[in-house]
C-alpha cells in the first residue's frame, strides 16, 4: 500500500532556504523507500494571489450558475482541494517570517479552508471534514522561538489543520539558523535525524 504524501514549500530563497532544505531531505528519504509517493507544491514558484471577493463569491455561486470567470476562478480552489484529498500525509516546509508564516502559505490556506469543503459550521462550533489524515511541520527559523511567546506560528498552523479536521500534526524544528554556523549544523543535523525517523514510519 502506498502512502501519498503532499509536500508544500513556501520559501522565497529557492534553493538557499533552509526550510526548503528540510523538504529536499524529506523528498530524498521518501524516495529512498518503497511505498511512499510524494506530489510536491510550491506555493512561491507557483504563486496564488491574495484571496479577493470575486473569488470567494465564485465558490459561493453553484457551479452550474457560475460565469466563465468565475469557473476559472474557482478552479483554483478546486484544484488544491483535490490535491489535499487525493493524499495521506500533508508535509508543510515552513520558514517563519517576520514571526509568521510566508503570504504565499496563507493564500494556499485560504484556498484549502472553505466552508462545506473542508470544515462546516454546527451548533457546536465548526467541524472539520478533512478525516484520517496527518500533517507535519518542517519548521525553520533564524532565532530560537518554540515554546515561547514569540511562537506564534506553530500555533496558527494547528488551529487552521485542525479547522479541517487534522489534528495528528508533528513538528520538527530547527532552530538558531542564523546563530553561527556550529548552531545551524547541528539544529539541521538534529531535524534531518527527525524527518528520518517520520518517513521511516510513513
Amino acid at each position: 500500500m502506498t502512502t501519498r504524501a503532499l509536500l508544500v514549500t513556501s520559501s522565497i530563497l529557492g534553493d538557499n532556504g533552509q526550510s526548503n532544505a528540510l523538504a529536499t531531505h524529506f523528498q530524498q528519504q521518501a524516495a529512498a523507500r518503497d511505498g511512499v509517493a510524494v506530489t510536491h507544491r510550491d506555493v512561491v514558484a507557483n504563486a496564488l494571489p491574495h484571496l479577493a471577493i470575486e473569488e470567494l463569491g465564485a465558490w459561493q455561486t453553484p457551479a452550474d450558475e457560475r460565469t466563465t470567470e468565475q469557473q476559472a476562478l474557482a478552479a483554483h480552489s478546486d484544484e488544491l482541494l483535490a490535491e489535499l484529498r487525493a493524499n495521506d500525509v500533508l508535509v508543510l516546509a515552513v520558514p517563519m517570517y517576520n514571526l509568521g508564516i510566508p503570504s504565499q502559505l496563507k493564500a494556499w490556506f485560504d484556498r484549502v479552508l472553505r466552508a462545506g469543503e473542508t470544515f462546516r459550521y454546527t451548533e457546536n462550533g465548526p467541524q472539520g471534514l478533512i478525516e484520517g489524515k496527518r500533517a507535519i511541520i518542517l519548521a525553520a527559523r533564524g532565532g530560537q522561538y518554540a515554546g515561547t511567546e514569540f511562537d506564534s506560528q506553530t500555533p496558527h498552523l494547528k488551529t487552521m489543520l485542525g479547522l479541517m479536521g487534522i489534528s495528528d500534526v508533528e513538528v520538527v524544528f530547527a532552530e538558531g539558523l542564523n546563530m553561527g554556523d556550529a548552531h545551524r549544523d547541528a539544529a539541521l543535523k538534529e531535524a534531518f535525524q527527525a524527518i528520518d525517523q517520520l518517513v521511516e514510519a510513513l
